[in-house]
C-alpha cells in the first residue's frame, strides 16, 4: 500500500510519522519525503486513526493524483535545496521533468492552477529560505552562500534575496531569524 502525506518536509517530519505508523502496528516497508510504502493493507480502522493522528501533527494523507504530483514536485525541491547538498548544473525545468517523469509544461501548468504560483518561484523562495538560515549560522561569508547556492555571483544573491525579502543579506543577518518562515509554509 502506498500512501501520499503532505507537509513533510524534513527528517523530524519522517520520524513523526515513523511513530504514528508503529502506533498502529502497521507493518512500514519504507518512508521518504511525502511517501509512505506499508507492506500490505491497513484496516479502515487503522487508516481513520492514521488520519486522525497525522492531522493532529499537521499533515495530511492525499488521495487525489492531482494533489500527490504537486506534494512530489515540492518534495524534490524542497529535498534539492535543504538536503542533498548539491547545487542544479541544469535547467530546473529539465531537472524536474526528468526526475518526475513528466512534461515540464504539464507540470508547471499543474502547479500554477494549484498553488497559485510558479515552480520557479517556489524553488527560489526555498534558495532564499536557505540563504537566510545560512546567513543566521553565520559561518560563511556572502560569496561562499553564494557559490554554495549555486548563484553566479554575490552580487546576484544579493539582488535577489532583497526582491525576495525586502531587506539586504547584511540587514537580514543583523536582524537574525524573526522574518524566517517554516519550509511547509513557503
Amino acid at each position: 500500500m502506498q500512501l501520499y502525506i503532505k507537509n513533510m518536509v524534513c527528517n523530524r517530519c519522517i520520524m513523526a510519522v515513523r511513530t504514528e505508523l508503529e502506533a498502529i502496528k502497521a507493518p512500514v516497508k519504507s518512508i521518504e519525503l511525502g511517501e509512505v510504502t506499508i507492506d500490505g493493507d491497513l484496516s479502515p480502522s487503522q487508516l481513520q486513526q492514521l488520519e486522525e493522528s497525522l492531522t493532529r501533527l499537521g499533515f495530511e494523507i492525499i488521495n487525489d493524483k492531482r494533489s500527490r504530483l504537486i506534494e512530489q514536485i515540492k518534495n524534490e525541491i524542497i529535498a534539492l535545496v535543504h538536503h542533498s547538498g548539491e547545487t542544479l548544473n541544469q535547467n530546473l525545468s529539465f531537472w524536474l521533468a526528468e526526475k518526475m517523469h513528466y512534461d515540464y509544461t504539464y507540470l508547471s501548468n499543474l502547479f500554477s492552477d494549484i498553488e497559485g504560483t510558479t515552480i520557479e518561484k517556489y524553488y527560489i523562495a526555498q534558495r532564499i529560505e536557505k540563504v537566510k538560515e545560512l546567513l543566521v549560522y553565520d559561518e560563511m561569508s556572502l560569496s561562499e552562500i553564494a557559490d554554495k547556492m549555486g548563484y553566479s555571483s554575490a552580487a546576484y544573491l544579493s539582488s535577489q534575496f532583497k526582491k525576495i525579502t525586502g531587506f539586504t543579506p547584511t540587514h537580514y543577518k543583523s536582524i537574525k531569524e524573526t522574518k524566517r518562515k517554516k519550509i511547509d509554509e513557503l
